[in-house]
């Protein structure tokens, strides 16, 4: 998901604490493997007013989500992906194991200054990732 903050925030996660999150864009990995799928992922993450069951819970009141990069198919890429988001230029990591708690990933929230370049990340997956642009 590519999330946008308007403004820092100071925002609590879960039992990870509390943490100072930069204005900017950030991009956070995860799979969509429950019932529904994708689809019923995005739309449970779309809503701002939900229960926290995920880290991404916590962030999404405060944040406006902008796009989903995804891929279709049989294999959790969720940690190959937060590496190589984590291999763009100018990113930083607010919160350790922030979406990492069932891996052995440093965290699947990766924040930019900037709109991070969907072009520059095919590059580095090296496979086809589609992009459903969101009303916001």
């Amino acid at each position: 998901m590519i999330l946008r903050l308007p403004e820092q925030a100071t925002i609590r996660v879960g039992k990870l604490g509390v943490f100072p999150f930069p204005a900017g864009w950030y991009a956070y990995v995860g799979s969509a493997r429950g019932p529904g799928g994708l689809a019923a992922r995005v739309s449970r993450h779309c809503r701002r007013s939900k229960r926290h069951h995920w880290h991404i819970d916590y962030l999404r009141p405060q944040s406006e989500l902008i796009a989903v990069w995804y891929t279709l198919g049989p294999q959790k890429q969720e940690c190959k992906w937060a590496e190589a988001l984590s291999d763009l230029p100018d990113t930083s990591f607010p919160v350790s194991r922030f979406g990492a708690s069932d891996c052995h990933c440093s965290t699947h929230l990766i924040h930019f200054p900037t709109r991070p370049d969907l072009s520059a990340y095919r590059k580095l997956v090296r496979e086809p990732v589609s992009e459903r642009l969101l009303p916001t």
